[in-house]
């Protein structure tokens, strides 16, 4: 395997490799796997991808695509002027791509504690904004987000991947054929609601572990699920994210941050409340399904590393069923599973 990702690397840069260290790099939940090639400044970091690379991971994907979505995804976020990992060679045969060396920087390192919160995320949000904004006005049927999307069915699949494994697979416990039918019901409505609002390019997991901070700029990376959501995704991904808890009065700031933003950017002016309702509303979704995929990945990947953060998710969604007391049957149904959501 050394030898095949130092000849990578020579291939990519023409410059000699075969010497040079290489050292297997911290992975995530994907099944691609990173590794550093040589030392620092003259490093290159060498993804090896699995043989379905062309497969989205997540629930609702269709039939792998012809090209390799990374590929695709990257030559519109760079259309768009976004900063994005600059690829040095892909070999499609070989399954390995060889990505410029981002260093290991990421966001949420770059954080140290909540030190430098409000410059990075500050920075963050109006990266998000620029992106969307430009993404609204120059859409592109080519790129592989505009085929697929956030659907009811897509938001009913993962409402259900958390009661398969955030209720019952938590607690041990089945639910009844009455409560089932009952979940079906909330499941269908919450994802009809959020399926209604108008769609644009969403990164999907824009968070602190997916921007590195190199060279003092902000570069957005794990692209590659791109699809069609809300303006308020990839906020509940930043701004609710799993590994980083922020306080509700710093999230509120940032939205209205992202919003002062994107509004000239666009031409558009945004109803704030409602905004940040369907806020609250998504993430009352999207980290159900966080907290259910965590245990999905501990029990069927066997990596447990992501179990530490289901607490937080937990309780973005109690604070967020607390500011749409409308749901409050559904958090009652979902607290007998997981009485950490008990009102």
């Amino acid at each position: 395997m050394e030898t095949l990702l130092r000849d990578q690397a020579e291939k990519a840069t023409l410059r000699p490799f075969a010497q040079a260290a290489v050292v297997k790099l911290k992975g995530e939940a994907s099944s691609r796997s990173y590794y550093r090639v040589g030392e620092a400044p003259g490093s290159v970091v060498v993804m090896v991808m699995p043989q379905d690379a062309k497969r989205s991971e997540e629930g609702g994907a269709a039939e792998a695509p012809v090209e390799l979505p990374f590929v695709n995804v990257h030559r519109y976020l760079e259309r768009l002027g976004i900063r994005v990992p600059r690829i040095l060679r892909y070999d499609e045969p070989a399954g390995m791509m060889v990505l410029e060396d981002l260093t290991d920087l990421t966001f949420e390192q770059a954080l140290e504690g909540g030190k430098h919160a409000e410059a990075l995320y500050g920075r963050a949000v109006e990266l998000l904004a620029r992106l969307r904004a430009r993404a609204e006005a120059q859409q592109d049927p080519g790129c592989l987000a505009y085929t697929r999307a956030f659907d009811e069915a897509l938001y009913d699949w993962e409402l259900h991947h958390f009661r398969e494994w955030g209720m019952e697979a938590w607690s041990g416990r089945q639910v009844t054929g009455a409560e089932l039918a009952e979940l079906h019901r909330h499941f269908r409505t919450l994802a009809a609601e959020l399926a209604a609002a108008p769609r644009g390019f969403t990164h999907r997991d824009y968070q602190s572990r997916n921007i590195m901070v190199s060279g003092g700029e902000l570069v957005v990376i794990d692209f590659q699920d791109a699809l069609l959501g809300p303006r308020q995704y990839d906020l509940v991904a930043l701004l609710r994210d799993s590994y980083v808890e922020l306080p509700y009065a710093f999230v509120d700031r940032m939205l209205d941050r992202y919003l002062d933003a994107f509004e000239p950017q666009r031409g558009v002016r945004v109803d704030r409340p409602a905004f940040k309702a369907f806020f609250d509303l998504l993430t009352v979704q999207r980290k159900l399904k966080d907290a259910g995929r965590f245990e999905f990945i501990h029990r069927v990947k066997g990596n447990p590393g992501f179990l530490v953060s289901i607490p937080a998710s937990l309780r973005y969604v109690k604070t967020a069923f607390a500011r749409r007391p409308e749901l409050a049957p559904l958090q009652g149904l979902i607290a007998r599973y997981v009485p950490e959501l008990a009102p």
